[in-house]
């Protein structure tokens, strides 16, 4: 193998490895549902959450988040809110039973 190959196989390298160390080093918070879908809680639990489709309306035992509550992420602000408190049968946010 010729000297100018061998630098070129190792940048190569060396360039790979960079892109894949920095691409581990971006964090990227997991969504709470996919894209053309939104969140909803179970009324009366902390337990329960579900995605549906955008435009549906939530299944039976669930509705959605109240405005500005709603977490986007796993572990955001409004995730972790939601873990002590949860949404009555009326509509209302009470801390979890």
């Amino acid at each position: 193998m010729s000297k100018h190959t061998r630098v070129a196989v190792l940048s190569a390298i060396l360039i790979s490895t960079a892109g894949l160390l920095s691409a581990c080093s971006f964090s990227v918070a997991d969504a709470m549902c996919s894209s053309g879908e939104y969140p909803v809680l179970a009324v009366g639990s902390t337990m329960g959450g579900a995605c549906v489709k955008n435009g549906d309306t939530p299944p039976s035992g669930y509705t959605r988040y109240p405005k500005g509550k709603v977490p986007q992420h796993v572990g955001d602000k409004w995730d972790t809110y939601w873990e002590t408190h949860t949404v009555d049968a009326k509509g209302n946010v009470t801390s979890a039973p």
